[in-house]
């Protein structure tokens, strides 16, 4: 069967993809993965609940978190 899987240009921030490629080794992934694996994951969410997985969905996301010592 051949892989019907679509290519996606995608654009994050350099803070974003250093949270996400963080996690992604933290769940031995590589970051494309768990890309696909979190969307997987708010598509089934949806379906689940008619909604999506935050209704803060559409507000801007803040990743200063990633500066501070922890």
């Amino acid at each position: 069967m051949a892989d019907n899987k679509k290519q996606v240009p995608l654009r994050l921030s350099a803070k974003l993809y250093e949270a996400i490629a963080a996690w992604a080794e933290d769940d031995f992934r590589s970051v494309n993965g768990q890309i696909e694996y979190l969307l997987t994951e708010c598509v089934k969410q949806r379906r689940k609940n008619g909604g999506y997985v935050s209704k803060e969905l559409d507000k801007p996301f803040d990743l200063e978190f990633l500066n501070e010592d922890s």
